[in-house]
């Protein structure tokens, strides 16, 4: 819910339009509620072309509603309803097959609230051949704990600048600069990938023991929902079908920059936008 009304969203769903929209094949294991707001969001779906097979219905909560709200410089702050329907969601033999037979599962902190949820997230996650966890600190939903356990099945991990600094300070390393708290999470969580997203200063990839940068785009900031989601969709989709990493974060922050540039988290983004953001 924006202030200018509502809009499609939650970060996996974002991720995974964004994806779909650069030719991969995307499912979203979520939940909605058995109301009028969950049957409007099964028609925006279904107008996006996106799969439903494994959207359960929830018999016990209704659907998610967040409420954002924007500051002067369009950067978004949440408040997320609980519980709600992505919180009941069941572990099933369909969404078990699916997470197998996929390149890459894509999942975030904020859905292990729950106890429900977190158990079928776990289970899947034993299931899956490349684990892409997207950290998402939205207070007072996560602990420090859980971060831990989610980080360490993962193998590309991807914060912001500050939850990557919040949580290594959690973690007693304090007031360090960005490049040593990237290789502190990668050592002590054994993960080859991370990807830090920093704003209107670009992002940073450390892959193959080695930092590659991106400095950011230049653009007017609508708002920022969603932006993150589209970068994280297309640095992992570019990584995965063969391309360098310089190419994969140049490909993924002119892409979370044009969507920072437009209302809503899913905005239609053509090629000559990313070719005319890219040459600037």
């Amino acid at each position: 819910m924006l202030p200018t009304g509502k809009k499609l969203g939650g970060a996996p769903l974002n991720v995974a339009l964004r994806a779909q929209s650069l030719g991969n094949n995307t499912k979203v294991i979520s939940a909605i509620g058995n109301d009028e707001i969950g049957n409007e969001i099964i028609d925006k779906m279904k107008a996006h072309s996106a799969n439903l097979n494994h959207i359960q219905v929830s018999k016990n909560f209704g659907t998610s509603v967040v409420l954002v709200h924007l500051n002067n410089k369009g950067s978004a702050s949440y408040e997320i309803k609980m519980p709600c329907a992505w919180d009941d969601i069941q572990l099933l033999e369909k969404d078990i097959e699916v997470v197998k037979n996929s390149d890459a599962f894509i999942y975030g902190s904020l859905v292990a609230r729950s106890s429900t949820s977190r158990k079928t997230l776990f289970d899947l996650l034993a299931e899956s051949k490349f684990n892409v966890f997207d950290v998402n600190l939205r207070p007072p939903h996560f602990s420090l704990e859980t971060l831990n356990s989610l980080m360490k099945p993962a193998d590309f991990i991807k914060f912001n600048d500050d939850e990557i600094v919040e949580i290594c300070a959690n973690m007693g390393q304090l007031n360090k600069p960005l490049e040593e708290c990237i290789r502190f999470i990668a050592n002590s969580t054994n993960t080859a990938q991370i990807c830090v997203t920093l704003g209107e200063k670009g992002a940073v990839l450390f892959t193959d023991n080695e930092f590659i940068y991106n400095k950011g785009y230049k653009i007017t900031v609508a708002d920022t929902v969603g932006a993150g989601d589209s970068f994280l969709a297309t640095i992992v989709s570019k990584l995965l079908n063969g391309s360098s990493p310089q190419e994969a974060i140049d490909r993924a922050c002119a892409i979370g920059a044009i969507v920072a540039s437009k209302n809503g988290a899913n905005p239609v983004v053509s090629t000559d936008d990313i070719e005319e953001v890219m040459q600037k």
